[in-house]
């Protein structure tokens, strides 16, 4: 359930215009580096973010999940980033003995078997990991959008992330369609994962992800054996909104 954030956390953002990314991202540049983060997947948000944020400046934090399990086309499309703009990319993996637990214990494909099993997944391989990337910060940056799925129509453009420790979180993109953020993406030729080109349209770990059928939602290939209300990893629970 979303609240009000407290007002000496919204103070800062009075005046800002939340409907442009560009200013979401110079106000956060001028409030929180060094302090502040770029967390990505490489997706298309994700890259239209990282491309705005190099035209600030180029030694804001940008960290990624390396899960193990990650189609040979994302790190493809991190190094065509990498290179692009001069990113220094931190990437963060799970605790080797947590995976070895997991998959002894569970076998390499226990998170079909549930739910529960699958954010079992997740948490080792993403938020715990994703946490310690996010040690220290004030605020972190995400490609998150609001017409992504039913997860996520609520969404806000600043929230109070509790499952971080109270840090800020911001998705300048939340109020974008798909068409505009590919129609950015062209315009600046900013590089992508070439598994759009054959139909994906939200990548994660290649065995949870799949291209969506004509008709299917944009999130339709992720876990596509889950209901979609189900359709979160973790890294993304309900915030404070501001």
């Amino acid at each position: 359930m979303s609240t009000t954030a407290p007002t000496d956390t919204m103070a800062p953002w009075k005046g800002v215009d939340l409907d442009d990314p560009g200013a979401v991202l110079r106000h956060a540049v001028d409030l929180y580096h060094p302090r502040l983060v770029l967390a990505t997947s490489f997706s298309i948000e994700d890259n239209i973010l990282a491309y705005l944020l190099a035209k600030i400046r180029t030694d804001v934090r940008v960290v990624s999940l390396d899960t193990g399990r990650l189609p040979e086309e994302t790190y493809e499309c991190a190094e065509r980033m990498r290179q692009a703009y001069g990113l220094t990319i931190e990437w963060y993996h799970p605790e080797a003995a947590d995976v070895e637990a997991l998959i002894r214990e569970k076998g390499a494909f226990s998170f079909r078997e549930s739910v529960e099993n699958r954010k079992e997944c997740c948490r080792i391989r993403k938020v715990l990991p994703l946490r310690r990337a996010l040690a220290g910060a004030e605020a972190w940056i995400t490609g998150l959008r609001a017409e992504q799925s039913v997860t996520r129509s609520s969404l806000h453009v600043v929230e109070v992330d509790e499952a971080n420790g109270g840090i800020l979180k911001l998705s300048p993109l939340v109020n974008w369609t798909y068409e505009q953020a590919w129609d950015y993406t062209r315009k600046h030729r900013i590089p992508y994962n070439r598994l759009y080109d054959l139909g994906y349209t939200s990548i994660g770990c290649a065995p949870c992800t799949r291209a969506i059928r004509p008709g299917e939602d944009q999130r339709a290939g992720r876990w596509w054996w889950e209901n979609p209300e189900h359709k979160e990893c973790g890294l993304h629970p309900v915030n404070y909104q501001i």
